[in-house]
């Protein structure tokens, strides 16, 4: 079997694949703190968002076109002195968990961070997410904080880790 492909996602060819993997994750998980499946037309509010900010959203696709998951960042607060820090999230379509997919797309999305003179990447973890918690600390990500009971879903309070990755770059930031 031929490696994934890493490939930049487009909303005309990938918003339906990125739609059930978060609708997957909503619908099963706490992933993501969201109660309600997403619809198509936020597909076209999220892509809108990323490129009008500059945003990658790389995926990883089989030799078919199968989209077998994918890794963005955008803005952590809209504030102009944020501009150095970004919030990322990854997402692997549940039946391709458990072959590294997370880690060759984090460290895609890692590389563009760089070329894109990022300083910082956050990452909001549910506490209770083992397998991105590791993932995150083997990529050099640190725990700076943990939230208590910020999200309730499917009956219990949930905790959210925070983990951060600082980069080298810019190598000569701005005010302003």
């Amino acid at each position: 079997m031929n490696p994934p492909y890493l490939v930049p996602c487009t909303h005309e060819r990938h918003a339906g694949a990125i739609l059930d993997i978060f609708n997957h994750a909503i619908l099963t998980s706490t992933a993501l703190y969201d109660y309600q499946p997403r619809t198509p037309e936020h597909m076209v509010g999220w892509f809108t968002s990323k490129q009008g900010g500059g945003f990658p959203v790389l995926g990883l696709e089989d030799e078919a076109g199968t989209l077998l998951g994918f890794a963005s960042y955008g803005l952590f607060r809209p504030q102009p002195a944020y501009k150095y820090t970004m919030e990322h999230s990854v997402y692997i379509h549940h039946s391709q968990r458990g072959r590294g997919l997370g880690r060759v797309l984090m460290e895609a999305l890692i590389a563009q961070a760089r070329q894109h003179d990022v300083h910082a990447l956050v990452g909001a973890i549910d506490a209770a997410n083992q397998g991105s918690r590791m993932l995150h600390e083997k990529l050099g990500f640190k725990l700076v904080g943990q939230l208590p009971q910020v999200g309730f879903k499917f009956g219990a309070w949930l905790d959210l880790a925070l983990y951060q990755l600082l980069l080298e770059t810019p190598l000569q930031p701005v005010d302003g």
